[in-house]
């Protein structure tokens, strides 16, 4: 089977290390999608300002797909959205077993203030 990269959209970009690594490790561009749209855990990454997320596969022997990523507040070239959020995925891996748990991604104090008025609301 032949690997097919993916193309970049306004939405997502691919670097060229993340497809070599995709390469490698027998990942399809839609199952790093599926990570990054239903992960579950999120960490902050050791890169500067990126996130890894991660997705748990197998039953027998488990390993863990992460992907990192970098969030980015792009304009829009349509006339009908202003700005897009953009990812630009660096790199994704395949760990085998199951990962230590690191430092969550840090949220503002006053942003956690707000979410738990809501909450109560």
């Amino acid at each position: 089977m032949q690997f097919k990269p993916p193309k970049n959209t306004e939405e997502r970009s691919w670097t060229k290390h993340s497809l070599e690594k995709m390469r490698f490790y027998g990942l399809s561009p839609q199952r790093v999608l599926r990570v990054l749209k239903s992960p579950e855990r999120c960490e902050k990454a050791i890169a500067p300002n990126c996130i890894a997320c991660m997705q748990s596969v197998g039953q027998k022997r488990k390993t863990e797909i992460w992907v990192m990523y970098q969030n980015k507040i792009r304009n829009s070239k349509s006339k009908i959205r202003k700005n897009i959020n953009h990812k630009k995925i660096i790199t994704a891996w395949r760990y085998p077993g199951a990962s230590p748990i690191r430092g969550k991604i840090p949220i503002p104090k006053d942003i956690l203030e707000e979410i738990k008025l809501e909450l109560k609301n």
